[in-house]
């Protein structure tokens, strides 16, 4: 039964370290850029009006998340 239990041990890691390698990775450069296409997106009319308000509240979360990560960041030092 321990040699089950090692097995099976065994047959999950590989799995775990694919999954972890292939797992999202959202940026804060994807979020600036969502950002961008929300913008670009409204002003070419492309949400109905009854869309608008759940538009709106979604990209002002996103631009005060991206502000507040922006000030923490530290400033980018000259080389």
């Amino acid at each position: 039964m321990s040699e089950e239990q090692t097995t099976a041990d065994v047959n999950e890691s590989p799995a775990a370290e694919a999954t972890e390698q292939q797992a999202p990775d959202l940026t804060v450069t994807d979020l600036q850029a969502l950002k961008s296409i929300i913008d670009v997106a409204s002003q070419r009319g492309a949400f109905k009006p009854n869309e608008m308000m759940t538009v709106g509240q979604t990209y002002n979360k996103l631009d005060a998340f991206l502000g507040a990560v922006t000030a923490n960041q530290p400033p980018a030092q000259g080389v």
